[in-house]
C-alpha cells in the first residue's frame, strides 16, 4: 500500500473501559495481542508497534447474563482468542492453506461452544452470552469478525467519513441498514438492545460476519461496545477521534471517547479500542 522508500507502517492503539453510572460491575472486556509463529504477547492499554514482522489482533466483548455470568462470558471470549488465533497463525506458517474466513469462523464457533457448555453445566453461568468484535491486522490487510451489537468502525485517511463495517445483530439494526429508520430513530427504538445473535446462551449455531479491508497510513479503526454508541452519535465519534489523533502522542483517544459517552449517557458499560495506521 506504500512505496518502498516510505517508513514501515505501524499500529498505534489505545483502549479504555468504564462501568458507567448505573451498572454495579463491568461486563465488557477488551484485548490486544501481538503474535507470530513462536510467541504471543498481551498488549497494554496504549502503545505502538510495526506491523511487518508480527500480526496483531484487537477485540471487544460485551457480556450478558445473570449475576456475574456476563462478566465471565466476555473474559472467557478474550481468553479463547489468545489461545486460538496464534495457533491458526502457526498452522499458516507451516504451509496449511486456511483462509481467514475459515480461521475466524472456527474461532467464533469455539467461543460459542465453550460458553454454551458452561451455561448448560453451571447454574451460576446459565444464560451467559457475549458479543465479540475482532480485528486481525496483517501486513496490508485487516480481517474482522463480528457477532452481536458491539461495533467496528472504519475512518479512512481520505474522505473524512466514518463507516460502520459491522452489522448490528438486532432487528433495529436491520431496519437501519435497510433505510427504514434513521440513526436517531434507531437510538430511541424500544427494541434497540434486543439481540438476534450472540455467542453462548441457547443459540444452537453461530454465523459470524467476517470481512477484510485493505488499509493505508492515516486510517483509523474503532472497536466499541454499545455503551459507547448509546452516548455518542457517529458524528460525535468522528468529532472526537480526528482531533484526538492529531494531538500529542500521550493522548488516549479511547479514553476521550469513553469519558464523553459516559458523560452523555452512562447507562451501560462503555469500552473503546482505537487503532491508527501510522
Amino acid at each position: 500500500m506504500t512505496d518502498s522508500n516510505a517508513a514501515p507502517l505501524k499500529l498505534k492503539w489505545s483502549g479504555w473501559t468504564d462501568r458507567g453510572k448505573v451498572r454495579p460491575n463491568n461486563e465488557d472486556s477488551f484485548l490486544g495481542l501481538r503474535f507470530d509463529a513462536h510467541e504471543v504477547q498481551h498488549l497494554g492499554k496504549f502503545g505502538d508497534s510495526p506491523v511487518t514482522q508480527t500480526d496483531m489482533a484487537f477485540a471487544v466483548c460485551d457480556g450478558m447474563g445473570g449475576a456475574l455470568a456476563g462478566e465471565y462470558a466476555s473474559k472467557i471470549a478474550v481468553e479463547k482468542i489468545t489461545k486460538l488465533l496464534p495457533r491458526s497463525f502457526r498452522q499458516s506458517a507451516s504451509g496449511l492453506s486456511t483462509g481467514f474466513a475459515d480461521i475466524l469462523g472456527e474461532l467464533y464457533t469455539q467461543v460459542h461452544r465453550a460458553l454454551a457448555y458452561l451455561g448448560a453445566s453451571y447454574e451460576e453461568c446459565r444464560g451467559m452470552e457475549t458479543t465479540m468484535s475482532l480485528c486481525w491486522f496483517t501486513p496490508g490487510w485487516v480481517y474482522f469478525g463480528h457477532v452481536g451489537d458491539s461495533r467496528l468502525y472504519y475512518l479512512p485517511a481520505q474522505g473524512g467519513v466514518i463507516k460502520q463495517l459491522s452489522h448490528d445483530d438486532t432487528y433495529v439494526g436491520w431496519l437501519f441498514r435497510n433505510g427504514k429508520i434513521n440513526e436517531r430513530e434507531a437510538r430511541t427504538h424500544p427494541r434497540r438492545n434486543v439481540l438476534q445473535k450472540a455467542l453462548g446462551g441457547s443459540n444452537q449455531f453461530v454465523d459470524p460476519q467476517v470481512g477484510a479491508v485493505g488499509y493505508e497510513r492515516g486510517d483509523i479503526f474503532l472497536l466499541c461496545t454499545d455503551g459507547l454508541t448509546d452516548g455518542l452519535y457517529d458524528s460525535g465519534i468522528l468529532d472526537i477521534l480526528r482531533p484526538a489523533i492529531a494531538r500529542s502522542p500521550e493522548t488516549n483517544p479511547a479514553r476521550l471517547l469513553v469519558d464523553a459517552a459516559v458523560a452523555a449517557s452512562g447507562r451501560d458499560n462503555s469500552t473503546a479500542l482505537v487503532i491508527e495506521i501510522a
